[in-house]
């Protein structure tokens, strides 16, 4: 890729203790960008030392339960004119890359989505809640801002275009990490709808978990993955069902009628 190319976009990394990953991910990301920048919430081991030996900015905000928060403090310290969001276990293969480097050389009026492929528990999934996901992640970097504490979307009016080539996401090593990671996640979602006044019952919390085991093991076709497509689809239905019951708990804990 030309050298004025790489200069015109920032790869946005948010970071928090990511020291077995960080430095493979920034030398990924500097295939397709010169500024490589990471928003660190805090880390307690050699995130940060890693992340500068590769040559990346590394700035910090506290964590504040707010993943768009993270991303959209991440524009303020940005020059360039494009950007392209990534996670600190996501990898570009080499069609992306390419891709992203033809967008660049058009320099048009656009945001660009990219397809993700997930990695979790040692296997690559094909079908169900892990599916291979659409994700937009680049843009004109005065046209998008991030909206949402968890599962955070972008708001950006310019037109989409799909990029070919994938996103490698390789998440939840193992069955402890993914227990965390939930457990941060729907505490997340809940303390936000409950602020939403968004309402929850035990009844209607299976419901939601009941429909999504559903619509991942048989709509989304998940059973064709095994027992890695059980499983997954399993752990959506726990996802859930503890979401909309935290929100409940949140109800019954403040004497509130729900």
């Amino acid at each position: 890729m030309g050298v004025i190319m790489k200069n015109n976009l920032t790869v946005i990394i948010l970071t928090k203790n990511e020291e077995k990953t960080i430095r493979q991910v920034i030398q990924n990301a500097q295939k397709c960008a010169d500024n490589v920048l990471i928003v660190d919430s805090g880390s307690t081991d050699k995130t940060v030392e890693f992340a500068e030996s590769c040559g990346a900015k590394v700035v910090y905000r506290a964590w504040d339960n707010d993943f768009a928060a993270q991303r959209n403090f991440a524009l303020q310290h940005v020059t360039t004119p494009w950007v392209l969001y990534m996670d600190a276990d996501e990898f570009l293969d080499a069609q992306l890359i390419s891709n992203i480097e033809n967008v660049l050389t058009k320099n048009e009026e656009k945001q660009y989505s990219m397809l993700r492929r997930i990695h979790a528990f040692g296997f690559e999934y094909k079908h169900g809640i892990f599916k291979p996901d659409e994700v937009i992640r680049m843009f004109r970097t005065d046209s998008v801002h991030w909206e949402g504490k968890v599962h955070e979307r972008p708001v950006c009016d310019m037109p989409k275009e799909g990029l070919k080539g994938y996103i490698e996401h390789y998440t939840y090593e193992n069955w402890q990490d993914w227990w965390e990671k939930a457990g941060h996640y729907t505490s997340i979602w809940a303390e936000d709808a409950y602020k939403r006044n968004k309402k929850s019952s035990v009844g209607s919390a299976f419901f939601h978990a009941a429909y999504g085991f559903f619509r991942a093991y048989i709509v989304e076709v998940g059973f064709i993955d095994g027992w890695s497509g059980l499983y997954s689809s399993m752990l959506h239905f726990i996802y859930t069902v503890m979401k909309y019951l935290k929100l409940n708990e949140l109800y019954r804990k403040n004497g509130k009628a729900n």
